[in-house]
């Protein structure tokens, strides 16, 4: 009886080697470009960063608002406020009063 020898895949042998070759690119593909990646993180501190700075300025903003209305409320009344508001509003002066002009169109 004589036995026949196979003979050996080249291939064989790299079958499980390549798999897991591709199996680490995916995952590696996904940590950089994937929705939860390194890309999408470096967006997302560049969306923060900006939106940080425009809640400041609309910080800045409402404290600004905040003081002007409190300077209306009755009982901190100012009275240069509501001298300068009704003389703005009337577009009347004093006679003692200098007048200066912004631009040609306000005369």
């Amino acid at each position: 009886m004589a036995t026949r020898q196979k003979k050996q895949s080249k291939l064989k042998p790299l079958a499980l080697p390549l798999g897991c070759l591709l199996v680490l690119a995916y995952f590696s593909y996904h940590a950089v470009e994937g929705d939860f990646g390194l890309t999408a993180l470096n967006e997302l501190e560049e969306r923060q960063a900006a939106l940080e700075q425009e809640l400041a300025g609309l910080l800045e903003t409402r404290a600004r608002l905040e003081r002007r209305v409190a300077l209306m409320r009755p009982e901190s009344l100012d009275p240069d406020m509501v001298d300068e508001r009704a003389r703005q509003a009337l577009d009347l002066a004093y006679p003692t009063d200098i007048v200066v002009y912004d631009s040609p169109e306000n005369r």
